[in-house]
């Protein structure tokens, strides 16, 4: 296209969004305040749905946690203590699934390796129920009450939850954390530094994941001592949630509205399932499915076996986490592209 021409249809462009903003300068004050109300009263009631929705799924979610579905191994003949054995199901509600073990060490083992979230050991003359809090606290308060109705029972606690988190809520709260500042970095960086050249970006988006990973680690672990989080590990999988890219191409696909999927993907969804303030063997579903595909519920299960379960750390939940930061950051990438700049959100 010649110069001239390019010109001439700039300046044609130019006129019609002139006249558009001298029009619509000039509909009456009134039309412009009703458009001005009815925009305020539908972002209102928007986000009332939205609360809404967040708060029915922490209800149904997490409100009223009951046995569903809790795997325990059992050594030796379970005729030789029935009455233990009814203890201990009468306060799962009959929902444990008990597999046999040859021995104690293997049972144990599962243990560690968070096959079974307990072990109930009938070869000795006083039954044993071996529990692991640390893999699920909200498991471990439930069968901690057979103790209460069957004295006869002897309950240990073979992987304990630290003293300064005897609830095991603090990596649900760090992960939960971590999510917020993902998508809060990027919606703002949008809004107030607007023309942001799209390469500039994108690296903006990879060193801003480690970055704040490693504050929130350095946070919650060594400086104030809450959780013995392994620095590098702990990083390395706050670093693979992928808030930033999925809020970025949010906003690339839908502009200004860009918070709404990420916060019921992320925060409703996500955080609901993740299994850090409920374990999964007590969600109902599909929360207790979701938790081990979703970003929220790999991160809180990484998490809680590098601080607890360092030696028997699960490729699983890593996989999710890589696949999910792999895939957005890519999907990220073609919208952006498509997009051509960093516009304001």
């Amino acid at each position: 296209m010649l110069p001239a021409q390019t010109s001439g249809h700039a300046a044609l462009i130019l006129s019609h969004v002139d006249a558009s903003s001298d029009q619509a300068g000039r509909l009456p004050a009134a039309r412009r305040e009703r458009t001005a109300v009815e925009r305020a009263a539908f972002v209102s009631a928007l986000t009332i749905v939205m609360g809404a929705l967040f708060v029915i799924t922490y209800t149904l979610g997490l409100g009223d946690p009951i046995p569903r579905g809790i795997d325990a191994a059992v050594i030796g003949n379970l005729a030789s203590h029935v009455q233990a054995v009814n203890a201990v199901e009468r306060v799962a509600d009959q929902n444990l699934h008990f597999t046999r073990y040859p021995s104690l060490a293997a049972a144990r083992q599962a243990l560690h390796q968070q096959k079974v979230f307990a072990a109930l050991d009938l070869t000795q003359r006083t039954p044993h129920l071996y529990l692991a809090s640390a893999a699920g606290a909200s498991v471990a308060r439930v069968l901690e009450q057979v103790a209460l109705t069957d004295t006869r029972i002897r309950v240990v606690d073979t992987h304990p939850l630290a003293q300064a988190d005897p609830n095991g809520v603090d990596i649900f709260y760090l992960v939960l954390v971590s999510t917020i500042v993902g998508f809060l970095a990027v919606f703002q960086v949008r809004v107030n530094a607007v023309g942001f050249p799209l390469r500039y970006w994108w690296w903006f988006v990879l060193a801003f994941a480690p970055a704040a990973a490693l504050v929130l680690t350095l946070v919650d672990g060594p400086i104030f001592n809450r959780l013995a989080l392994p620095v590098l590990d702990s990083g390395a999988i706050l670093t693979l949630q992928t808030v930033s890219s999925f809020a970025s191409t949010m906003v690339d696909l839908i502009g200004r509205w860009a918070i709404l999927p990420t916060w019921l993907f992320f925060v409703v969804l996500g955080n609901t399932s993740s299994g850090g303030a409920v374990s999964p063997p007590l969600l109902p579903q599909p929360f207790a499915f979701l938790s081990e595909w979703l970003p929220s519920g790999a991160a809180v299960t990484s998490l809680r076996n590098a601080v607890y379960f360092h030696p028997y750390q699960h490729a699983e939940p890593i996989a999710v986490l890589a696949t999910w930061a792999a895939a957005s950051f890519a999907v990220m990438l073609v919208a952006s592209r498509r997009a051509g700049r960093v516009q304001a959100a």
